[in-house]
């Protein structure tokens, strides 16, 4: 039995950090986002104390379903995909606040009655409540569910007061520059910026909110974080899956589009980032778009080109036979569809001039991960230079997103004897040894964000439109080459050798992941 003075939620009250009366309006009501994801984070925030006490679930998709139907829907989305086992009493309150409203994306009419189920939900409870439209469709009805949401007068209501309407967008956002663009004039004719939530799931992981805690709250590493002494920058982004069912979709993608633009680059702003002025979320903001704009235009008609694409053929995954892509069900035998990508870039600023970034993301790699590793400068030749006994590597940082989170740090060290030898060592932080394995998950942090109105972790319409700008040449180039250039690599393995040469120029190669 859960005590109610543990649980405000249970009792109607509120241990919220600001979050006002609520109600979450899903658009893709059905879907897998929001089977896997946002119905058991709101769950799980539930658990938290962190909902406030009127907090209203709306699910609205094009098939009539009865509430009930519904609310047992979401039970079984807690029931399977929940990081915490049901509690049946904080369910049963939260349950009887979830509903169904059925209509067609395109359809004013179903908006209006949408509007009137809301103001229904206000009249019950005897108070305004802040309306948060989260939109988790495929994106060709984005449009269509933007504009309804201003044609009813959702959009702008209370727009003067601290209750003013919300929007989540789920990615992609636009499929290059011109795209995004057109996207972002939808969003702002119906919404005013600061009402718009552009989500990036990465951002609301532990490990990504920790790189300015990393940065900035411990003063052995900003002042080496910089060209005159960070030798390099490597971030991956790996997946041992292939495309699995999402063929179809995935070829109108690729890599590029489907890892790089987005998650890769977010982790890239923040780690190169100049210090923001406070942690006021438009100063955070501020900044990751400054850096952004700071990367050089990507050569790409020379020999030594800054980007390489691959596909993966048949392969090993842990010692079993997969297939290529090409193999894949919806997949064209003549597509030119990358699934690996990797980029060199460079940043203009005073910071970080002459220090490579190299990008790499791809599917059917050696193993799942991701990280970010900040390769520092060589000490002079002078010591432990000379003979075979001196094993010496660059200090590296390496920070790992996912899996096994946490970070290592690579260190020079002696080895036991009487003899001077060395090797390099490394020192661990795990988040799971450290705080347990119980970490809330992305769409918790995100979805709690966006109801107290902390953007901090969210996009703003021009840094997507900057990073589009940055990878859009890449898009059209690939395009007009087709198959000319598309390298290859075995499932299994970290790349193709032509990703490699994009680090030898340099005097680099890519580590191989792991703590």
């Amino acid at each position: 039995m859960v005590e109610e003075h543990r649980h405000p939620f249970l009792k109607g009250l509120s241990k919220h950090r600001g979050a006002p009366p609520t109600a979450i309006v899903i658009f893709g009501a059905s879907g897998d986002l929001t089977s896997r994801k946002l119905i058991p984070a709101m769950y799980n925030l539930a658990v938290d104390n962190l909902l406030p006490s009127d907090f209203f679930l709306v699910g609205y998709g094009r098939k009539p379903i009865p509430d009930e139907e519904y609310r047992a829907h979401a039970q079984r989305s807690v029931d399977e995909f929940s990081r915490r086992s049901m509690n049946t009493e904080i369910w049963d309150r939260m349950g009887s606040q979830v509903f169904y409203q059925s209509g067609g994306y395109d359809d004013p009419d179903a908006f209006l009655q949408l509007a009137k189920r809301l103001e229904s939900l206000e009249k019950e409870v005897g108070r305004t409540l802040q309306l948060l439209f989260y939109i988790s469709t495929p994106p060709q009805v984005f449009g269509s569910i933007l504009k309804n949401l201003g044609l009813s007068g959702l959009a702008k209501r209370n727009i003067n007061t601290p209750l003013f309407t919300k929007v989540i967008v789920e990615k992609p956002f636009g499929k290059d520059l011109s795209t995004a663009q057109r996207l972002n004039q939808v969003i702002l004719q119906q919404f005013e910026e600061k009402q718009v939530y552009r989500i990036d799931h990465y951002l609301g992981k532990e490990t990504v909110q920790d790189l300015l805690v990393h940065r900035f709250a411990n003063a052995i590493f900003e002042p080496i974080w910089k060209r005159e002494f960070v030798d390099c920058v490597q971030i991956t982004v790996a997946e041992e899956l292939g495309v699995g069912s999402r063929g179809g979709y995935y070829d109108q993608s690729g890599a590029l589009r489907d890892m790089i633009q987005n998650h890769t680059m977010q982790l890239l702003s923040l780690i190169a980032m100049e210090p923001p002025v406070s942690l006021d979320p438009e100063a955070i903001r501020d900044e990751k778009v400054k850096v952004i704009k700071a990367i050089q235009p990507l050569a790409l008609n020379v020999e030594d080109s800054d980007v390489v694409r691959a596909r993966y053929d048949a392969g090993l995954i842990g010692g079993n036979p997969v297939p290529g892509y090409l193999d894949a069900k919806g997949i064209p035998d003549d597509s030119a569809t990358e699934t690996y990508a990797a980029l060199r870039l460079s940043i203009n600023n005073w910071r970080w001039k002459g220090v490579p970034f190299y990008l790499r993301s791809g599917k059917r790699m050696a193993r799942r991960v991701s990280e970010i590793a900040i390769q520092f400068k060589r000490p002079p030749g002078i010591l432990f230079s000379e003979g075979t006994r001196f094993d010496l590597a660059p200090n590296t940082m390496v920070l790992r997103i996912q899996p096994d989170e946490g970070s290592t740090l690579l260190l020079n060290a002696k080895v036991p004897g009487l003899e001077t030898r060395t090797q390099p060592v490394k020192m661990h932080f795990h988040y799971e040894t450290t705080f347990g394995s119980n970490t809330p998950e992305a769409y918790e942090r995100l979805i709690l964000d966006s109801m107290i109105g902390d953007n901090t972790l969210f996009i703003r319409g021009d840094e997507t439109e900057a990073s589009w700008k940055l990878v859009t040449p890449v898009l059209e180039h690939w395009s007009a080459c087709g198959v000319d250039g598309l390298e290859k690599y075995a499932a299994g393995s970290w790349g193709p050798l032509a990703s490699e040469r994009l680090l030898w120029t340099n005097g680099h190669e890519w580590r191989r992941p792991g703590f």
